[in-house]
Order: C-alpha cells, then sequence, then structure tokens
C-alpha cells in the first residue's frame, strides 16, 4: 500500500473513445497521457474492450494484447502506474459483451462453464502480459460487472450471491496466476451498496480483492433529492468510504474512491470545480483511503452519437486536450502534502442482512442519519449491528461511540445525539 494517498484519473481516449482500440494511434494515446501528467497525477485506469480483445471464446488477440502493453509502456514512459479493467462490460451506458455469450449463443456471465473458462483465461493473459512491468498496479475484473446480474438492467444475468461469490473468487485467481502479488479487485456501481436483490453483497466488495473499490455518482438520486451544494451531495463519497467498512474484517482494509464525476446538469458545469473540491476534501478526511481516481480524462467527442447527455461533459479536459477548471482543482490536491486524518470515532449502526440495503440508499434512515451527523462536525464511521458490541472491533477501528439511526434522527439538527 502507498505511504500516501494517490490521484489518478479514468482514461478515455480523446479520439474514439474506447473504440480507438479498433484504431489503435499510440501517438495519439501519448498525446493524451502527456496531458493526464501534465496534471501531475500518478495513475490510469483503462478500459480493454472484452470483446475487441476476445472476439472469440478461445480467440485472445495477440495483437490487441501488444497494444495494451504499448499503452502501459507509454504511461511508464510519464510516471503513470497502470489499473487494467478487464471484462468491459459496461461503459458509459453502452455494454460490450462478446458475441459467444449473446443472443444464439446466450450464456450466463456468472455461472455459465465454458464462459467462466473463458474469462478466467482473459484475465490470466492480460495480467501475464503486464506482470513484469513495474508500473502495472494490477487488475479490476471489470467495470461495474453487478449491473449485469439484477434489474434495472434489461437482460440480466440472474445469479445468487453464493454463485457471485465463486465467480469472484475464481476470477481474482485467474488475475493472480498471471500477475502474482498484483493489487488484483473488483469494482461494482453502489446497487451493492443500496439495492436489496443484489446479488453482489457489501460483504464480497471488503473482503474479495485487495482493496475495497466504491464508486460514488450523486445521479442515484442524492443530487436530485438534496441538491448540488448539499452535505449529502458534497458528502456523498466520503459516505460509500465509510458505509463499506463496516463489513470488512481488516480494521484498515484500503478503500479505493475508483469513480466519481460531477455529473451536468446536477452539477452545472460552472459548479463542477466547486464540487469537485468538496468531494475531494470529504474523501481525504476517510482513514485508509487508497486513492481517488476522477472520472474522467477527456471528454466524449461530439462526434460520437447517442451518450446521454451527462457523458459529454466528464472530462477534466476538453476533447481537445484542455484542461478545466476541475481539472486544476484536482491537480493541486494531488500537489499538496496530505496528513493521515484522524480516526472517525463515531459509527452508525448497518444492519447487516443484504436484504435492508435500501436502509442505506439516499432516502433511508441510515443515510439520513449519516448525513445528519456529517452536518453536525461528528465525522461517522459505520458499524454493523451483528458488531456494535464487539469492543475489540470497536477498538481496532478507534470508534469510541455507537449510534443508531433513529437515536440520530430523534435528536434535533444540531443537537447532540446519544
Amino acid at each position: 500500500m502507498p505511504a500516501a494517498v494517490r490521484f489518478g484519473v479514468n482514461y478515455t481516449p480523446s479520439e474514439g473513445w474506447f473504440h480507438h482500440w479498433l484504431d489503435f494511434d499510440l501517438d495519439s494515446v501519448r498525446a493524451d497521457l502527456d496531458s493526464i501528467a501534465a496534471l501531475g497525477l500518478d495513475h490510469i485506469r483503462v478500459f480493454p474492450l472484452w470483446p475487441y480483445f476476445q472476439p472469440n471464446r478461445t480467440l485472445i488477440r495477440p495483437r490487441a494484447v501488444e497494444q495494451l502493453v504499448a499503452l502501459v509502456d507509454a504511461a511508464a514512459e510519464r510516471g503513470l502506474d497502470v489499473n487494467v479493467d478487464g471484462l468491459q462490460g459496461h461503459l458509459s451506458s453502452f455494454d460490450f459483451l462478446p458475441a459467444w455469450t449473446r443472443t444464439w449463443h446466450r450464456r450466463n456471465l456468472f455461472t455459465d462453464p465454458d464462459v467462466l473458462d473463458g474469462q478466467a483465461a482473459y484475465l490470466r493473459t492480460l495480467a501475464a502480459a503486464l506482470a513484469d512491468r513495474p508500473n502495472f498496479l494490477g487488475m479490476t475484473l471489470g467495470n461495474e460487472v453487478n449491473q449485469f446480474s439484477a434489474g434495472p438492467h434489461p437482460d440480466p444475468d440472474r445469479a445468487t450471491s453464493r454463485e457471485i461469490d465463486a465467480w469472484l473468487a475464481r476470477m481474482l485467481a485467474a488475475c493472480d496466476e498471471g500477475a502474482p502479488g498484483k493489487l488484483h479487485l473488483h469494482a461494482e456501481y453502489d446497487a451493492t451498496w443500496y439495492q436489496d436483490d443484489m446479488p453482489f453483497t457489501p460483504a464480497q466488495a471488503a473482503h474479495h480483492g485487495a482493496v475495497t473499490a466504491v464508486h460514488s455518482w450523486v445521479f442515484n438520486g442524492t443530487a436530485q433529492r438534496h441538491g448540488r451544494t448539499a452535505v449529502p451531495t458534497e458528502h456523498h463519497a466520503a459516505y460509500l468510504v465509510e458505509l463499506s467498512k463496516a463489513w470488512s474484517d481488516d480494521p484498515h482494509r484500503p478503500v479505493w474512491l475508483q469513480e466519481v464525476g460531477a455529473p451536468a446538469p446536477l452539477i452545472p458545469p460552472e459548479h463542477a470545480a466547486a464540487f469537485t473540491q468538496a468531494t475531494v476534501a470529504g474523501a481525504l478526511d476517510c482513514p485508509d483511503l487508497w486513492g481517488i481516481t476522477w472520472w474522467c480524462s477527456h471528454d466524449v467527442s461530439r462526434d460520437l452519437a447517442d451518450f446521454p447527455e451527462l457523458e459529454y461533459g466528464l472530462g477534466l479536459l476538453t476533447n481537445d486536450r484542455r484542461p478545466k477548471d476541475t481539472a486544476r482543482v484536482l491537480a493541486q490536491a494531488a500537489a499538496r502534502e496530505h496528513t493521515p486524518p484522524a480516526a472517525r470515532t463515531t459509527a452508525l449502526v448497518v444492519p447487516a442482512y443484504p436484504a435492508t440495503r435500501s436502509l442505506c440508499a439516499p432516502g433511508g434512515p441510515v443515510f439520513d442519519a449519516f448525513f445528519r451527523l456529517t452536518a453536525d462536525g461528528s465525522r461517522p464511521t459505520a458499524v454493523l449491528d451483528s458488531r456494535a458490541d464487539d469492543k475489540d472491533h470497536l477498538a481496532a477501528r478507534g470508534i469510541t461511540e455507537v449510534v443508531t439511526p433513529e437515536q440520530v434522527l430523534r435528536t434535533p439538527q444540531g443537537g447532540a445525539s446519544s
């Protein structure tokens, strides 16, 4: 683990978006990486598109793998470490799944034996190709692959939590076989923490892989309900970081804020820098934070059709590689020395049972109580109800006060909790 918090960006190529893999131009990639490195960031997260790299279950294209290695080497030349997402999967509202898993070859992504063999071979191959690169951080299994396993996806690949547990263990093992000892992990969108019927569970997020990853997006009802400058909106990322800790057996398991961004129009462009500054400050006040990786590096070109409107303007840099105010905010944060924050001594009780996750979602009592405490300045964290009386667990995390949502919410705003 690094001694200091890492600052990075999710790399969205300025030319061709992720379709650049079809017409890979290393000079264009180098220019993009130059514009990222100029911000003083130290890592990127990159996204091979799964059907472009593995168009047939037994064909992993050597040329595509070579291009990925060339990208990682170009990043190294600019002082950038690289995390690689494998099973892409889902990006910016589009699904990218190989034909051998769909329509006439429809097979479950999480349970079909042949699909699992193909996925494991693919992840192992990418990891092995990069294993000797010093700037290769490790693999993320895929981008928010939990969205394939339940609604609101229009055609989900249903699986039980037990089956997902086995899938995660096998895929992470494949990554480690390819690149032993690297930082391999998995990452889901916030339905893992908020959606009662999601088979990817908080316990899996907090137990599988080298770190816990959270993705924070305030278009999930937070900004709609509370507004762009409200405490829940500006501290949503910190909430997910601290909520995730309730399920970890390791009192100091690192948490990676792997995706966070400023989505318009909920966060208007003229307010994006202020939102970025507040979000980063809130996350940095969380102990055991591995890093912050902003979404995303470059805007999506207006030449590309059918993206949700918000996707076109999420970049720290414009499509012609000019930094925005948000880039300057993140660069300034990356340039400062950060003192590790003190322990969060007040813990809010969270129900351990996965079918009650909606209590933690926007509008739920856990969510509302956490931000009542935050507004009152008590810097809360979270603890499972099954551990609320475990003195050793509480002491290991530095927790000295435990409160329930009911206790917090029945106390007048600004009053002391009990």
